[in-house]
């Protein structure tokens, strides 16, 4: 909550000498760097040093404090004002870092980075990003303080600009935290309507901001002069941390590149160095030396120190109710600290389902299965989909829904809006206590694919349920049918793409799924039937990335690798070669990245080498040349067609008939 004394303090030359310096830092790292973004520093620092100063709960010295408030830059290339706040707050971000800034290795990169600086909430590179991160934020904060209502209480605050306003995933993510009535949430949105380009009228004037919040549930204001109305500023803040019932939007008003005598207020500002004579002349006009640079005044490090002060104590209170907790409720207390450090409960994975040769199904529903009975076992395993859980197989059933009137629940009905979801998951991951998902039909993973890197990046370990995977869709068309996906994500580094070939391996992928927290797992899933190929202890293959599912009686003269649906082809494919005299070892190879974190003794007990392979895969067959080298590949390298599902499979060859010829090729027969 707001600092009440600090609010009724009355503002004064401090606060004046802390925006000049914030003002000062931001001119001379991009200068020193001839490199980044001073305009919105300049600009946005009477907002950022209000918040900052009066309202916002943090513990420097304690940057993880379950308990504090969440801060997002999303206009994360104004990522100089950010350090600024954080070397004046009190975090071990020092001046030597700021004269470090876009370095490398240094704990001021570009656009601010979790993994790097201490106090930074979000990575937010693109536009939009990080407003819907904290969307998800305030999501979890929510979810979290209606279980445990004596240990979470705090806020989410996002610094937006025209930019992020303008990306899609910003309005779908205000239109969700809208329907959700998000009240602990707070949008500043420095309007200074700028953009790269030139002024914001070149392609965003006709559109009234405000207007469109109001639209979605939000509560707005409007502070007219945010370069010198701290009053306003304050007030509005205030108001918005009031009210309860719907999130906020502050539209501040304000100057890029205030004080820049001959580039404020121009785009010549926003993304480059002002140049030496432009920034002295700023610094003059703000009430800087010119000849002093990363100059911060010693009553402001005072002033920062006391507000420091005071978050260590609301922190000290906090853990102070911890402990209590902890001898009142220790089992209560014990899952609230299990779930902020990742951890799983005992037993988690006991009782999940196991399926035989009887069993005949899609891996959608063997996934349902499987979400269910982990979701009986792990309270904070908690997710959505959008507006397609019918489809993905993804509700967790009979354990409500989140809505504006309802914290507990724990599906998340996202709605048609891929894009926030992906940004919102994030936000949960990044604000902790829960193990989240996020589902939609594989071919529009695409609309998720900046929240993807960013989780990729970022070391989230959200869970994407990607269902209907391959031209087997069959009748909806080429529109649905995703054919270049796999391997466009399994370019991405630090995201484990999971395609299991059938019930027993869907069920082991979200095993793995729940257990690897450094990372996003996608679980890649089919829509038609499978057959059931393995047990579950032989499924557990899938932990290494690949195994090998069949082997002919005698020595293999061929390697058939398979993922997904098409494992099934081949084993299909391997019994009728077995009947020719030509035996073929199948190998299923769910996961790239675990088989290649596998040494390289087991990788060459699974593909020997010297033995021809043949690689089958319902999608692009660029990329499989790592594992068959000049040999075939049954793929499809172009887009499918609208019929069934059986028919397009047949017609664009993938047949046992075609994997037994590829077979029969790589042999010399």
């Amino acid at each position: 909550m707001s600092d009440s004394t600090a609010s009724r303090r009355p503002f004064d030359e401090v606060d004046a000498q802390a925006i000049a310096a914030i003002r000062g830092l931001g001119i001379d790292a991009v200068e020193k760097a001839n490199s980044g973004h001073p305009g919105l520093p300049m600009g946005a620092a009477p907002m950022a040093w209000v918040l900052w100063s009066r309202h916002l709960k943090t513990c420097p010295s304690d940057p993880d404090w379950p308990d504090r408030d969440r801060f997002v830059l999303s206009a994360g290339h104004g990522s100089m004002l950010l350090y600024a706040l954080l070397h004046l707050a009190g975090y071990p971000v020092s001046l030597d870092d700021i004269r470090d800034f876009r370095q490398w290795e240094s704990r001021t990169p570009g656009h601010p980075e979790t993994f790097a600086t201490p106090g930074v909430e979000a990575t937010t590179g693109p536009l939009g990003q990080g407003a819907g991160n904290s969307v998800g934020m305030a999501i979890a904060e929510r979810a979290l303080r209606a279980r445990f209502p004596g240990l979470v209480n705090h806020r989410v605050f996002a610094l937006v600009s025209d930019g992020d306003l303008m990306e899609g995933v910003a309005c779908e993510a205000a239109s969700l935290a809208g329907q959700l009535g998000l009240g602990r949430l707070v949008w500043l949105y420095d309007r200074n309507d700028v953009t790269l380009d030139g002024p914001a009228s070149l392609s965003f004037s006709v559109e009234d901001v405000a207007a469109r919040h109001r639209a979605l549930g939000w509560h707005v204001q409007t502070v007219a002069d945010g370069n010198r109305d701290l009053d306003g500023i304050d007030a509005a803040i205030a108001a918005a941390v009031a009210e309860a019932e719907r999130p906020s939007l502050i539209v501040v008003n304000t100057t890029i590149g205030y004080g820049a005598p001959n580039k404020a207020g121009t785009s010549a500002a926003h993304g480059a160095p002002l140049g030496a004579d432009e920034a002295a002349a700023a610094k003059a006009a703000l009430g800087l030396d010119p000849g002093a640079a990363f100059a911060v005044p010693e009553t402001v490090r005072e002033r920062c120190a006391d507000r420091a002060g005071h978050g260590k104590a609301a922190r000290n209170a906090w853990y102070a109710r911890l402990a209590h907790a902890r001898a009142q409720a220790p089992e209560r207390a014990a899952e609230f600290e299990r779930r902020l450090e990742n951890g799983l409960p005992a037993g988690w994975d006991e009782g999940l389902p196991a399926f035989g040769p009887e069993d005949r199904l899609a891996t959608r529903d063997a996934s349902g299965k499987a979400m269910n009975a982990l979701a009986a076992r792990i309270p904070e395993f908690f997710g959505g989909d959008a507006d397609l859980s019918c489809s993905t197989k993804t509700a967790l059933n009979g354990l409500g829904s989140q809505s504006a009137s309802e914290a507990n629940g724990r599906n998340l009905h996202y709605g048609v809006r891929e894009h926030a979801m992906g940004a919102a998951a994030n936000g949960i991951a990044y604000h902790g206590g829960f193990r989240t998902f996020a589902s939609t039909f594989f071919c529009f993973a695409d609309y998720m694919r900046p929240s993807v890197r960013l989780a990729a990046l970022s070391g989230l370990p959200v869970v994407y349920v990607w269902t209907h995977d391959s031209v087997g869709v069959g009748e909806d068309g080429p529109t649905h049918q995703p054919v270049e996906h796999l391997m466009s994500l399994r370019a991405m580094p630090n995201l484990h793409v999971v395609r299991p070939a059938d019930a027993n391996e869907t069920v082991e992928a979200w095993r793995h799924a729940l257990l690897r927290t450094e990372g996003p797992t996608a679980l890649v899933l089919t829509r038609q039937k499978v057959p059931t190929l393995t047990t579950p202890e032989r499924a557990a293959g899938l932990r290494c990335g690949g195994y090998v599912l069949r082997d002919p009686e005698s020595a293999p003269r061929a390697v058939v690798i398979a993922t997904g649906s098409e494992v099934s082809l081949a084993a299909a494919a391997a019994e009728r070669l077995d009947t020719e005299g030509l035996g073929v070892r199948v190998v299923s190879l769910p996961c790239w990245e675990l088989f290649e974190a596998q040494g390289p003794a087991y990788r060459e007990s699974v593909l020997p080498a010297g033995i021809p392979r043949v690689a089958v895969e319902a999608g692009a067959t660029l990329g499989w040349e790592r594992y068959v080298g000049s040999g075939p590949v049954v793929g499809v390298d172009r887009f499918g067609a609208s019929a069934p599902g059986a028919e397009v499979a047949a017609r664009l060859g993938l047949t046992e008939d075609t994997v037994c010829a590829a077979a029969r090729s790589v042999v010399g027969r």
